[in-house]
């Protein structure tokens, strides 16, 4: 039996360069939406790992991310306050309370006057979205079994996702409709 032959060293990656940040950041936003401070997070990470495998140092295309996101913003293929009104109506329909969805949009680099504005215009009902989660997660009168037991839990847990008590509360107490009981 013989020995395997030795693989050839591999060859360093190419260099960091204009078209290929271009490129970079177009595939990205083929696959995902973003914002501004995102998409410049994402290609300093995709920088800083070619810098890496090419024994370069990162700091020398800081300009080159800002200018390629700039770019990008130019073309209008980036608009964080239509990314900040779509994820909202994704995250509230899902159940997210108002101040999760707050800070989700300050986490993917939204303004705080454009989280203000766009939270400002939703219309969606806290209440509403306290019903939506607790169906979603099968809490309360989702719950196939053990309801009156896990009450306390399941009215912590909605708290914990950022609704108010008096919210939490109607949602697991509640009858499992999406319509707001009158008690």
């Amino acid at each position: 039996m013989s020995e395997p032959k030795p693989k050839p060293p591999r060859k360093p990656p190419r260099p960091v360069s204009r078209e290929w940040m271009f490129r970079a950041a177009a595939h990205y936003l083929e696959r995902y939406a973003s914002t501004q401070a995102h998409l410049g997070r994402v290609l300093e990470r995709k920088v800083m790992r070619r810098c890496r495998e090419r024994g370069e140092d990162p700091a020398e295309h800081a300009d080159l991310v800002a200018e390629t996101v700039a770019k990008f913003v130019e073309l209008k293929l980036i608009d964080d306050r239509q990314f900040a009104e779509g994820r909202l109506a994704t995250l509230r329909r899902r159940g997210a309370s108002k101040r999760q969805t707050a800070m989700k949009l300050t986490e993917k680099g939204v303004d705080r006057e454009t989280v203000a504005a766009v939270m400002e215009a939703d219309e969606t009902d806290e209440a509403a979205a306290a019903r939506a989660l607790a169906k979603r997660r099968r809490l309360g009168p989702h719950r196939l079994r053990e309801r009156t037991e896990r009450r306390d839990r399941d009215v912590a847990a909605l708290m914990r996702a950022g609704f108010s008590f008096r919210d939490s509360a109607a949602a697991i107490d509640g009858d499992g409709s999406d319509e707001p009981s009158d008690a």
